[in-house]
């Protein structure tokens, strides 16, 4: 198969691959852009695959990068693009069931796609856009299948991640996972506790914010693969509810793992426990402990003007949206029509703070201060005082 429309994404790498053939190697588009490409997706990076050596890339281009030269890649500048260009290459047992032991670098390009995961990402483009498929991966993106490269087990064994790929793949492509794939996950599954929760976790967030989230879900829970994420194990029912939820696509990485602790029924005191077992940044666990706090309350209740104050627009848009997984009527324009009726948005916008209040009461400072500066805060977004200087520091004094 040719491609006779190949997007700028791949003509603008043309020169790089030219240079390549030019001194007598061979070159190739691989991986996520070429199946990117066949399924009509937005194209983002696109990686190039040679038969030259690390070595023999660094002699054709004059602005190079070792950003992984001990695997074969060489970050190649080219104008004001970048390429990273990978040697065909083998590998040999992995003792760790993530890298392997040792790399082989290759003249073959069978041998090169013949180490990698799904058959949907074993696919190669030249640059005039000539398809190579050698495992039936085109295939496979007809009948949206997720199937292993040769023995599944072996692919699991090589590198476990591989199997919180799969799952993911199906959740942001629609594709469901091919029989025999799915029971070496199944079987593989303890794997996963060997490889570090920082890589599973963004597999994980992937899978989440996919389009067909639920496909993803489905297989995550069927395999047992949850068993092996932190605070998962026992979480099964809990789980399943979520994948039940509405279809609507997450909008972002804090509502989905807010929504996630939610539905496992994680209370707002512990979810910065339960989140750092995940390694999240501490901004990041804030902000979805803020959000599941709002969540839990805007359940059963109206939104008042504090709670917009308190978790802002961005945030109260989100959670009003996020009603729809609990099957509870929402209004989103509504709700960011109020907050943007608030007499003050942020602390900074009160006409007094904790100087002018220590001078105004002849007060040293002290815990009543914070408390006075929430008071006031409070009878100004509910209209009981306007955000006049004059006025707050009356009410303070009394």
């Amino acid at each position: 198969m040719k491609i006779k429309n190949v997007p700028k994404e791949f003509t603008e790498a043309k020169p790089v691959m030219e240079q390549l053939e030019t001194a007598g190697f061979e070159a190739y588009f691989v991986g996520g852009s070429v199946r990117d490409l066949l399924l009509n997706k937005a194209i983002h990076d696109v990686d190039i695959a040679t038969s030259a050596y690390p070595e023999e890339v660094k002699a054709i281009f004059p602005r190079t990068v070792d950003v992984g030269i001990e695997h074969g890649t060489v970050l190649v500048l080219h104008e004001e693009d970048q390429y990273e260009i990978t040697t065909f290459r083998t590998e040999s047992t992995y003792q760790d069931y993530r890298r392997p032991d040792e790399v082989t670098f290759v003249r073959s390009l069978e041998e090169d796609l013949k180490r990698r995961d799904f058959t949907i990402n074993a696919l190669a483009m030249s640059q005039d856009g000539v398809i190579v498929d050698l495992f039936s991966g085109m295939d496979d993106l007809d009948r949206k299948l997720i199937r292993a490269v040769g023995e599944a087990s072996e692919r699991f064994n090589e590198d476990a991640l591989r199997m919180m790929r799969a799952v993911r793949f199906a959740s942001q492509l629609g594709f469901s996972i091919e029989d025999e794939t799915l029971n070496a996950i199944h079987l593989n599954k303890a794997l996963l506790s060997k490889i570090s929760i920082e890589r599973v976790q963004i597999e994980w967030i992937k899978l989440l914010l996919g389009h067909d989230r639920k496909l993803g879900l489905v297989s995550f829970i069927d395999t047992g693969c949850y068993e092996y994420c932190p605070g998962f194990a026992d979480k099964k029912e809990k789980l399943q509810a979520l994948c039940d939820t509405s279809s609507t696509p997450f909008v972002d990485e804090a509502q989905a793992w807010a929504l996630t602790l939610c539905f496992l029924e994680i209370n707002p005191n512990d979810a910065k426990r339960f989140l750092k077992k995940w390694k999240l940044s501490n901004n990041l666990m804030k902000r979805i402990t803020l959000i599941l706090s709002a969540l839990n309350w805007r359940q059963e209740n109206e939104w008042t003007n504090e709670w917009l104050f308190n978790v802002g627009k961005e945030n109260a848009s989100l959670i009003e949206q996020s009603m729809v997984y609990f099957d509870r009527p929402f209004d989103v324009l509504e709700t960011e029509k109020r907050y943007d009726q608030l007499v003050i948005k942020t602390k900074q916008d009160l006409a007094v703070d904790g100087q002018l209040l220590i001078q105004a009461t002849g007060k040293s400072a002290g815990p009543w201060l914070g408390e006075m500066l929430n008071n006031l805060q409070l009878k100004v977004l509910d209209g009981e005082l306007s955000n006049d200087q004059a006025e707050l520091l009356s009410y303070a004094k009394k």
